[in-house]
């Protein structure tokens, strides 16, 4: 089947959203404008320790029984060369930016994120902006688990502005399906040793904010201090008003590793509440806009959705009374409300306990959908219910599956899988583009094929074809998830 024509946009910005792009065509991909700092291959782009960092290969086992080599950025502590400092900077001064990248530490591991870092020979704690911790939170130099006790400062766990402003340490029996067993322990948002750990730091100024496998773990505005020694850790902060300077890896003699390191430069006016890496879109003609950013569009638009008494099953809900449906949503509605939210002009789901999918208050037969989306922790799952039935998958395709997002994952007799892999790294924007006509779907994703007219089959009921109208849900999965740009036209 042959990809069609784009479709005219058309509409008006919404007042108070972020960002809103006006455009003759609506784009099939995404361009965030992020730059690779990490070539996969050597050094280049980084000074300093480049004796003690290097590249090595990485043999990853996928889930469909293939395996990737994957070139990953690594720390060797018994490289150390004499006369070369511990840190590996890059040679490029930052002001403003977007980092994401990906890590893996061993266990009682210890490294750091100099930001704004002068040059490769200085603390980049002190004489930087300041050292964003990367630790094994939860390992027996760092956390006594007998005694659930705290062996640091609470400014120097994972993604505290070391010395000065501590990190979350609250994720304790949170996690939805037994998914506090992937986290090191100790409260710690960090995933236990020899797991990968996505991470996304943003730098504005004076103000940082650390999001740590899909969560905000610390926000933080050292303008409050001038780094006379009035910061919490009582030391001298020299460099804590750095206006520029260099990324920084801080060898503390553990061989952790990194990969998919990316930067966003960002103006030099950019505020932090006004930040959107990904542009928000108007709705293409004849459609509806179901969440381009604005808050008011979650409740206006959107309703919870609760498996108390299978009612996340469409043959339990259709058979319901009027007033048990209204009793089942007033539960689902609560869980929406508490894992549900937008969160830098994102749709965002907590993925802890309590919360579940979301659904379109409006039940649709034929449509066709556009769906910005991104998974924010390695292995993690989510997708697309289409007339209440699952799914379009969405997953990791790169450190798990080996097969790519967009196919129908619940077919038995009809093809599950996508046609290729199309997705983006774990913490890019992806976009669906959705045609369905009777029970059969199309899907492209990030502007590739990826599903070619397939029958959708019941899940529920596998002796029935598909519901002819139903919902459309946004499904939970146990992982942090962000949507936006949504919008949906009855064909």
């Amino acid at each position: 089947m042959t990809k069609k024509l784009l479709v005219v946009a058309g509409g008006l910005a919404l007042a108070g959203c972020c960002c809103i792009c006006g455009s003759n065509e609506y784009p099939e991909t995404i361009d965030e404008g992020f730059v690779s700092l990490f070539n996969g291959k050597d050094l280049t782009g980084w000074e300093g320790a480049t004796g003690m960092y290097g590249v090595k290969n990485l043999t990853v086992k996928l889930n469909n029984g293939t395996t990737n080599v994957v070139p990953v950025l690594a720390c060797f502590p018994d490289r150390k060369v004499a006369g070369q400092p511990g840190n590996l900077v890059t040679a490029k001064e930052y002001r403003n930016f977007i980092l994401r990248f990906e890590f893996m530490m061993p266990e009682n591991g210890n490294n750091g994120l100099g930001i704004r870092v002068p040059n490769a020979q200085v603390d980049a704690a002190y004489d930087g902006m300041c050292e964003l911790q990367l630790l094994d939170d939860g390992g027996s130099a760092y956390y006594d688990k007998a005694a659930k006790k705290d062996k640091l400062k609470p400014y120097q766990y994972t993604g505290s502005v070391y010395g000065i402003v501590p990190s979350r340490r609250d994720n304790v029996d949170k996690q939805i399906w037994g998914k506090d067993k992937n986290f090191t322990g100790g409260g710690s948002y960090v995933r236990r040793p020899g797991m990968w750990n996505f991470e996304e730091v943003k730098v504005i100024g004076s103000e940082i904010e650390v999001y740590l496998n899909g969560y905000l773990i610390t926000k933080a505005d050292v303008s409050q201090w001038q780094g006379n020694k009035d910061t919490p850790d009582g030391r001298l902060h020299p460099g804590l008003h750095n206006v520029k300077g260099r990324i920084s890896w801080c060898g503390h003699g553990s061989p952790v590793m990194w990969k998919n390191i990316r930067i966003k430069e960002l103006p030099d006016d950019a505020k932090m509440g006004e930040v959107c890496p990904c542009q928000s879109m108007q709705a293409p003609k004849g459609f509806k806009t179901y969440f381009n950013g604005c808050p008011k569009q979650l409740a206006a638009n959107w309703k919870g959705v609760t498996t108390e008494e299978g009612f996340d099953n469409p043959v339990v809900r259709q058979k319901a009374s009027d007033s048990k449906k209204a009793t089942m949503q007033a539960i689902a509605d609560i869980g929406m409300n508490e894992h549900w939210s937008v969160r830098n002009g994102n749709l965002y789901f907590d993925g802890y306990k309590g919360g579940y999918s979301l659904a379109t208050k409006q039940d649709y037969a034929d449509f066709e959908m556009w769906a910005d989306w991104r998974t924010m922790s390695i292995t993690g799952d989510s997708g697309l219910y289409l007339r209440g039935a699952p799914q379009v998958q969405i997953w990791d395709a790169y450190n798990q599956w080996g097969i790519g997002s967009g196919g129908l994952y619940n077919n038995q007799k009809n093809p599950s899988q996508a046609l290729k892999i199309a997705d983006r790294q774990v913490g890019d924007w992806n976009r669906f583009h959705v045609i369905m006509k009777g029970d059969r779907v199309t899907v492209w994703l990030n502007g590739e094929l990826v599903v070619d007219n397939t029958v959708l089959e019941n899940y529920w009921d596998r002796k029935q074809p598909i519901f002819p109208k139903e919902q459309i849900e946004l499904q939970c999965h146990g992982d942090p998830t962000e949507w936006r740009n949504i919008f949906i036209k009855e064909l």
